[in-house]
Parts: C-alpha cells; sequence; structure tokens
C-alpha cells in the first residue's frame, strides 16, 4: 500500500511530445557532456605529465647536488667503463673481438639504463612511503620518473660514446644507424612494463628488490656484450630463436648493429664466431617485432597488476 501511494505523488507523465526536450535539444546536451569529458581527460593527463617532469627534474638535481662536476659525471662514466672493460677483456682476457671497447659500449650502454631504471622504479614506491599516504596524486608517476631520469642519462652517454667513435676515427654514419629508432623504442617500452610490475609487487612482497638485484647480474651475463653473439649462436643452433625471446638480448645485439663496425667476414680474430648477429637488416627487424609484442603483453600485465594493487599501496606500507 505504502508503494502504491508513493506512486500515487509522483506528477503525470507529460503527454507526447511536451514537457521533456526535443530531439534536436538531446543531442546538444549529449555533446556538451562529451566536450566536458574530454576537457577534464586532457587537463588529468597534463597533469601527469607535469608532474612526471617535474620529478625527472628533481631526481636529475639531488643526485649531483653539492657535487663539483655536477651533471658531467654522468658523462665522465661511460668513459671510464670504456677504458677499465677494453683494458680487462681486450689486454687482459682477449677476447678476439676487434675494437672491443665500441663493441661493448654499444650493448653496455642501453643495458645499464635498462637496469638502473628497473631498480630505482621497483622501490620508487616504498621509498616515497610518505607522500603515497599523505598526498592523493597519480602513483604510476612514480616508477616512470625512475624510467625518465635513466632514459636521459643514456642519451647523454650515447652522445659522448658517438663523440668518441669519431674522435677515433671510425665509421658511424649510415643507414644502419637507424635501426637505433625501432631497438629504442622495444626498449622503452619493455622497461616501463617491467618498472611498473616490479613497483607494484614490492610494495606487497619486499623480496622483489632483493630478487630483482640477483636476477640483473645473471641477466647482464646471458646478454651479448663481454663476449661475441655467435658464441651463443655455436653453443644453441637450431634453439637460438629461444635465446633471442629475450626482449633485451634483442635490443643489445640491434644497438650493436647500428653502432659498431663489423670487422671483415664478421668473425672474431681466430674466425670462430661472428661478432654481430647479421649483417643484414631484416633480421633485426623480425625479431624486435617479437620482442616489441613481449613487451606490450608484458605492459598489459604490469599495468593490470599496477591499479589492481593501488588501493592498497597505503595500507601495505
Amino acid at each position: 500500500m505504502s508503494r502504491v501511494a508513493d506512486l500515487s505523488t509522483l506528477p503525470p507523465s507529460p503527454p507526447p511530445g511536451q514537457g521533456g526536450p526535443s530531439p534536436a535539444q538531446r543531442p546538444r546536451t549529449s555533446r556538451s557532456g562529451a566536450r566536458h569529458v574530454d576537457h577534464r581527460s586532457r587537463a588529468q593527463t597534463r597533469v601527469r605529465w607535469e608532474l612526471l617532469r617535474n620529478l625527472v627534474r628533481k631526481d636529475l638535481k639531488v643526485k649531483y647536488k653539492g657535487s663539483t662536476l655536477g651533471f658531467a659525471w654522468s658523462l665522465a662514466n661511460p668513459l671510464l667503463l670504456l677504458v677499465v672493460y677494453t683494458f680487462v677483456f681486450q689486454v687482459v682476457l682477449d677476447t678476439g673481438i676487434p675494437r672491443f671497447g665500441i663493441y661493448l659500449m654499444s650493448g653496455l650502454l642501453v643495458w645499464n639504463a635498462f637496469s638502473g631504471s628497473v631498480s630505482a622504479a621497483c622501490g620508487a614506491v616504498v621509498a616515497n612511503a610518505n607522500l603515497v599516504k599523505k598526498v592523493r596524486f597519480p602513483l604510476l608517476v612514480l616508477p616512470l620518473s625512475a624510467v625518465g631520469f635513466s632514459a636521459v642519462h643514456f642519451l647523454l652517454q650515447l652522445l659522448v660514446l658517438f663523440v668518441v667513435i669519431l674522435g677515433l676515427g671510425y665509421s658511424l654514419f649510415g643507414p644502419e644507424l637507424l635501426l637505433l629508432v625501432p631497438a629504442g623504442v622495444v626498449a622503452l617500452l619493455f622497461t616501463v612494463a617491467l618498472s611498473v610490475l616490479l613497483a607494484a609487487l614490492n610494495v606487497r612482497y619486499r623480496d622483489t628488490q632483493h630478487l630483482l638485484d640477483v636476477a640483473l647480474v645473471a641477466w647482464f651475463w646471458i646478454n651479448p656484450m663481454v663476449y661475441a653473439y655467435g658464441l651463443i649462436q655455436n653453443q644453441l643452433n637450431d634453439w637460438t630463436w629461444v635465446y633471442l625471446l629475450n626482449p633485451m638480448a634483442v635490443v643489445v645485439v640491434t644497438f650493436q648493429r647500428a653502432i659498431y663496425d663489423p670487422p671483415p667476414g664478421n668473425t672474431t680474430a681466430n674466425g670462430s664466431a661472428s661478432v654481430i648477429a647479421d649483417t643484414g637488416y631484416a633480421f633485426y627487424l623480425e625479431h624486435l617485432a617479437i620482442a616489441g609484442l613481449i613487451s606490450l603483453a608484458m605492459l598489459w600485465l604490469g599495468l593490470r597488476v599496477f591499479r589492481r594493487f593501488q588501493a592498497d599501496f597505503a595500507e601495505d606500507l
């Protein structure tokens, strides 16, 4: 009875064609709402990018605050690595790879950028626990700022490597240099994917950071940087494609093809193994496409896990 009484108090429905918005008015209201949502979405995106840029700038300033050389330390690092690794692996332990220092640095710089990004991003949310608990902001910018910080260093160090190569009188500029573009995109995509995933997992499972440190040490040695790619090929033969499912191995060999000028015949000094993976371009583009798909799958997983876990970050911290 009460439900009937409630219904009886409602005003009568207007006759058809009266009392409601006309068909011409309804689309206008809908378009207005869509514009409002679109404007709000663009504003939120702009805020996220500004916050990310400011965090990267802050990290760059803090890292070298108070040092005499300041940002120049990031440029001195690749030069020091070039000298040390060349002495160890070309003078003390002869790998048989001509111009070993350039071969090594071609892959090592992008690996260092990847490992530094992932390691810093893994602990980014935990390191900013007080901020996460007190301020509401898009938490995804924390691991992404670690990636942006390492990306700036990588670009500057790559420029230093180019200057050294040209200073030593070796060839550099050629069509193979264009391989840096797809290889860089895949490296960035895979780095972001793994950084976001590990940042979320490390909040709930603190052993993640320690497992990552061990994994990165082993991962370094399964990328062909201090030895010729052909040694892997000689051991695995038809199973080499499994080895190349590692996106960072594909990125490293592509960077080597883009920057390093292989010796005649593309073999080591004793002729036992190929120095770089392949002298053509199709090999690299094919495997970069596969690595890109793997990275996209990892990114989907990382974003899904991060969004699912972030609601509990304040409690877990």
